[in-house]
């Protein structure tokens, strides 16, 4: 297990489901795209707006927040149309660049907007050094409990399903690969490969030895990029910051899928008690 160098990140645990997520990375104008997976700017400004934070407010803290997800479903990406403007006067149409109304055959605005519909994440949130104390990880968890404004998985009309912080974790990486899998499995199918994804190298995710996986000193190094690391949020100068993607793929045991729905919850909250430290805190209604 190789497990050393993620000792002493202490962190949250989320889970990311709903009927549909959409994590913008590209969107430009009247396309609206989503990422296959959630990223640092929407789960960051979930986190704000559960504290209240004010588009434009500091967001020094929660960048200092590691992301991790493990795609539990990846769900299936669909692409809905959208019309804004059709059949009303001028005066209500949708406004231009210059300021002026859109009449006749510019009235009516199509966009197109995508979604993941029915995908499942798990996702570990967790400190850097010099980044946010035990103390800063219990507030945000409290938000997360009872958020000051309402958040959701990516976009206003992506509300998330059942509960979302699942603990504060001293260990959150550990816990993040261990976690039952919100998916079904058929008995003696054998393990399943799942994919982790995060901000920082995933050579330190602690994978048991027992269980394949990609290997360690590839996780080491990005695979990619994606311009999702979030500097402001203020409504007229949002700017992100691109950051490396890193990768893993984790052979995980048929017995870690759960299911779906009421029967994974029972076992995830079955799973958190018994594995967790007492002091620890458990699932949140």
């Amino acid at each position: 297990m190789t497990s050393s160098k993620a000792e002493g990140r202490p962190g949250l645990l989320l889970r990311l489901a709903g009927p549909l997520q959409s994590w913008g990375e590209k969107s430009h104008f009247t396309d609206r795209d989503t990422a296959r997976f959630p990223t640092r700017s929407g789960v960051i400004g979930m986190l704000a707006a559960a504290l209240g934070r004010k588009r434009g407010e500091p967001l020094d803290d929660l960048t200092a927040l590691s992301l991790t997800v493990r795609e539990d479903r990846p769900g299936v990406m669909m692409t809905d149309l959208h019309t804004v403007g059709g059949g009303l006067p001028n005066r209500d149409t949708v406004t231009t660049a210059e300021g002026k109304k859109r009449g006749g055959a510019t009235a009516t605005l199509l966009s197109r907007r995508a979604y993941l519909a029915d995908a499942v994440f798990t996702a570990a949130l967790t400190s850097t050094p010099g980044g946010p104390d035990a103390e800063a990880l219990s507030r945000y968890a409290e938000a997360l409990r009872e958020p000051r404004w309402p958040f959701y998985l990516g976009r206003r009309s992506c509300p998330p399903e059942g509960p979302v912080l699942l603990a504060q974790s001293e260990r959150p990486l550990e816990e993040l690969v261990r976690l039952p899998v919100s998916a079904e499995r058929v008995r003696g199918a054998g393990p399943l490969n799942l994919v982790f994804l995060s901000d920082q190298p995933l050579d330190v995710l602690p994978v048991p030895d027992e269980w394949a996986s990609s290997p360690a000193d590839e996780s080491a190094r990005p695979t990619s990029t994606i311009n999702d690391d979030p500097r402001s949020f203020h409504p007229k100068r949002r700017t992100y910051r691109v950051r490396p993607l890193y990768r893993r793929t984790v052979a995980v045991p048929e017995e870690r899928f759960a299911g779906l729905g009421a029967p994974y919850l029972v076992v995830l909250e079955k799973h958190l008690a018994e594995y967790r430290a007492p002091s620890e805190e458990g699932v949140t209604p």
